[in-house]
């Protein structure tokens, strides 16, 4: 029963981030780079910052994101509702050492760019946020407003 329920805490938190970006309508779909109807630059700080962090995209719009990591340890952009990032967020912290590469989800080490084609599929608002411990909760986090 040890054994299961230990899986279980390790399993969990995989599932939880595989489900956040990738099988959730409400934030849209993975998109292609190609059909991008525009490109986004959005700069990582060591100051806890994106810029922009406000973000405004037409609903069905796909957006080729341009991720510049400008600090000097690693960054993520990860897309997701508020509260699953702040969930996820709680989660790192306990499981500091997972990396995000899923649809929505990107690390970009420092120093480094990464491109993230997204498909805004449904009016609202769209989180997005670094999840590595403390960073969120230092405000490295944005919106994107989709109307």
């Amino acid at each position: 029963m040890k054994g299961m329920l230990a899986l279980g805490l390790v399993l969990m938190p995989m599932v939880a981030m595989n489900a956040m970006a990738s099988s959730d309508p409400v934030i849209g779909k993975p998109g292609e780079a190609a059909k991008a109807a525009r490109t986004i630059a959005v700069d990582m700080s060591d100051f806890m910052l994106f810029t922009p962090s406000e973000i405004k995209v037409t609903r069905g719009e796909t957006v080729l994101f341009v991720l510049t990591n400008r600090g000097q340890q690693p960054h993520e952009f990860v897309l997701g509702t508020a509260r699953d990032l702040r969930d996820h967020a709680a989660m790192m912290q306990k499981n500091p050492g997972m990396v995000h590469e899923d649809p929505g989800q990107v690390t970009v080490e420092p120093g480094q760019k990464k491109e993230l084609a997204w498909t805004f599929t449904n009016s609202g608002v769209v989180a997005f946020a670094c999840l590595y411990p403390g960073h969120y909760e230092s405000g490295m986090r944005g919106t994107v407003t989709v109307k």
